[in-house]
């Protein structure tokens, strides 16, 4: 039996509404999971987490913002939390999603079938784009792998043997959640996907971003620009390795 993790930032009280909603919607048992602030993190423990060196390569060109820092420890306090307790499987949302039930059932099914052997199943938000490898197909659901790991930890299932290998590999950190997880030959965790998921994004109806930052024109120039260069040799390295 897998158990379902909604993780919620307490400040963020426009959202609570959504999230009550989404545990109507979600497998049971299922709970609010509190997820860390950042900004209100003992500086001790911040400044333990957080690697003042890049740690792999391509190192990330962008300085974490609380609200990153914060999400990554979010799930990674899942991740322990599993470990601690020996819960096979975890279904784990961020509180900004809508579900389409019958597709996202489907989706599920599909995932679950899987995640024992796969370990990170990815129920996206946004479409999954090739080149991906099809794993197995079952009406309109499939499982695929892609060759360059989508971003978004937006819903994913979770296999206690994956949520130890991450915690592992990410007793440090140097940049978002979702760019580690793109990394799976530095993790040995490789994140498939399950499409269609039935987890669409719905960041502004619930209230707005937690994590996003506010820029200058100018600065958003060129942090595309090194966006740009760093998704590159992200895609580079997925290719030569597999």
């Amino acid at each position: 039996m897998i158990e379902t993790f909604v993780i919620h930032l307490e400040r963020a009280t426009a959202r609570r509404p959504h999230v009550d909603s989404m545990l109507a919607k979600i497998p049971k048992p299922a709970q609010i999971w509190p997820a860390c602030d950042g900004a209100a993190m003992e500086a001790t423990a911040r400044d333990q987490l957080l690697s003042q060196a890049p740690l792999f390569e391509p190192a990330y060109p962008f300085k974490l913002s609380m609200g990153e820092i914060g999400c990554f420890e979010s799930h990674r306090s899942v991740w322990r939390h599993m470990a601690a307790r020996n819960i096979p499987a975890a279904l784990i949302f961020e509180d900004d999603v809508a579900i389409d039930q019958p597709v996202f059932d489907a989706a599920l099914a599909m995932a679950q079938k899987h995640v024992s052997s796969l370990g990170y199943i990815q129920l996206q938000v946004r479409e999954v784009k090739q080149p991906f490898h099809v794993i197995d197909q079952l009406g309109s659901s499939a499982i695929v792998r892609p060759q360059i790991t989508p971003l978004r930890t937006s819903a994913q299932l979770v296999s206690l043997e994956a949520a130890r290998s991450l915690l592992a590999a990410s007793e440090q950190i140097d940049r978002p959640v979702d760019t580690f997880l793109q990394m799976f030959w530095e993790t040995s965790v490789r994140p498939h996907c399950v499409v269609p998921s039935g987890v669409a994004d719905l960041t502004a109806e619930a209230g707005g971003s937690t994590v996003s930052r506010k820029r200058t024109l100018w600065q958003k120039i060129i942090a595309e620009a090194k966006r740009w260069t760093y998704r590159s040799q992200i895609a580079a390295m997925s290719k030569r390795s597999g």
